[in-house]
């Protein structure tokens, strides 16, 4: 009988001495024996690897080859791999070769060079004491694999640790960090700076620069926009025969008087190492006024013209008035066409920043370059002043504060909210702006829609 000895992946037949082929078994004394395979027999690179299939008989492992040598013949370098691979043993441990292709612990060790494990030089058994430990290795039970790679994994490069998303509460949470919302900012600028796109920042400063220039500087997102004075388009009315030094003063003024408004810049160049803008003010103007105040709409009309209700931007206010923009044009509007109603101080009501409605009076327009409008806000607000005046009554007496004083003439907003005028005051105190006055009703012009009377007496004075 035949003994058969199982291997994986491959199975051999090992003969014995009792069976038909007695030359192969029979050594020279002519007894039989074993076949013993040389130490250091190995197969060369060129030669192919034998693996039966597994689906074959055990007969056809005996099957003569074509290549393979007589019975009698002494056995040659040339021996084929599977008499010079070791049989493996019952306990169905794998190959070497295999080990090396499938149990391997470096093959479940991710590739990236940054989270290898770092193995020192002077520990580093030889080569082949390696390929000894790997078969061992693919013999070992699963748990016995994972505690001997444990200590290999521990030890990990610094860049792993640096290069570690950040760990979110929720799963598969994004977060974003300050240096990515920098970068879509960035982009949008570049994209802007392509395109030439207008885009819209706060005046957030002046400064001087060394060769004594001034230069605004606007807020876009967190980056520094730098504006020259001279891109800014503060036009200067009136200017004729005046030095260039005061009109650079009279510029700086207004300038100063425009911090903290909301302006439309092109941007003219960037610096992408220091992340440097340089725009212009002036290309974004004359960009506004090219579509709105000489571009028409579907029905041939200027799209800004006589009468039509526009939004405006604060961009200076004052005392007596405050200075809008409007689709690239700029005008002051004086106190008294801001309300219907007497305003002492126009800060009161409007700040720098704010936006309005406005209705377009008047537009001159003779080009790109000189554009010009008159507006007004108070034809835009309701006249709730003839219904306040029904409230009032002759010899009636109200409280009201000063709004202005001009030539005598003391211009007083009462607390109903009616306009009331006094030629005289009773009380030896000169009533001032600001002041809160008792005013006593001697007339009502309903043609003006004013109360006429007398100061009786001053409340508080505005000091």
């Amino acid at each position: 009988m035949a003994a058969k000895k199982k291997g994986t992946p491959m199975e051999e037949t090992v003969m014995s001495p009792a069976d038909d082929l007695p030359g192969l078994w029979e050594d020279a004394a002519g007894t039989p024996g074993e076949i013993t395979l040389p130490d250091e027999a190995a197969p060369t690179s060129d030669e192919a690897i034998f693996v039966p299939d597994e689906a074959a008989s055990a007969d056809d492992a005996f099957k003569p080859r074509e290549n393979d040598a007589a019975p009698d013949e002494a056995p040659t370098e040339n021996k084929t791999a599977q008499e010079e691979l070791p049989i493996a043993e019952e306990t169905g441990a794998p190959l070497a070769d295999e080990a090396l292709l499938t149990d391997s612990p470096m093959d479940e060790m991710p590739l990236d060079e940054s989270v290898m494990p770092v193995i020192d030089n002077e520990t580093a058994p030889e080569q082949d004491e390696n390929v000894a430990a790997l078969c061992a290795e693919g013999s070992q039970e699963p748990e016995q694999k994972s505690a001997a790679a444990a200590p290999r994994v521990a030890r990990m490069r610094p860049s792993a640790k640096q290069n570690a998303p950040v760990l979110t509460i929720e799963s598969r949470g994004e977060i974003e960090t300050q240096a990515d919302r920098e970068d879509v900012v960035w982009h949008e600028i570049h994209n802007a700076y392509r395109t030439r796109r207008l885009l819209t920042g706060q005046l957030g400063g002046m400064e001087q620069t060394e060769s004594g220039k001034t230069i605004a500087v606007v807020d876009y997102k967190g980056f520094r926009v730098a504006i020259p004075l001279s891109e800014m388009m503060i036009g200067l009315g009136g200017t004729e025969g005046t030095s260039r030094r005061a009109q650079l003063l009279r510029q700086t003024k207004i300038l100063g008087n425009m911090l903290g408004a909301q302006i439309d810049f092109v941007v003219k160049g960037i610096d992408s190492k220091t992340r440097s803008i340089v725009a212009s003010r002036q290309d974004a103007m004359r960009k506004k006024r090219r579509v709105f105040y000489f571009g028409t709409d579907a029905n041939g009309a200027y799209r800004i013209h006589e009468g039509r209700i526009v939004q405006a931007r604060v961009i200076a206010a004052g005392e007596k008035g405050i200075r809008v923009e409007a689709f690239g044009a700029e005008c002051t509007i004086p106190v008294r066409d801001l309300a219907w109603e007497w305003i002492g101080d126009a800060r009161e009501r409007y700040a720098v920043g704010d936006e309005i409605l406005i209705r377009i009076q008047n537009v001159r327009r003779e080009g790109t370059e000189d554009v010009a409008i008159r507006a007004d806000v108070r034809s835009v607000l309701a006249n709730s002043g003839r219904d306040a005046l029904r409230s009032c009554c002759v010899q009636g007496k109200y409280t009201g504060r000063v709004t202005d004083v001009r030539k005598g003439v003391v211009f007083i907003r009462l607390s109903n909210g009616v306009n009331a005028i006094a030629h005289s005051c009773f009380d030896y105190r000169t009533p001032g702006k600001k002041d809160d006055v008792s005013f006593a009703v001697t007339h009502i012009d309903e043609e003006r829609c004013v109360a006429v009377g007398i100061i009786t007496r001053i409340i508080r004075q505005n000091l």
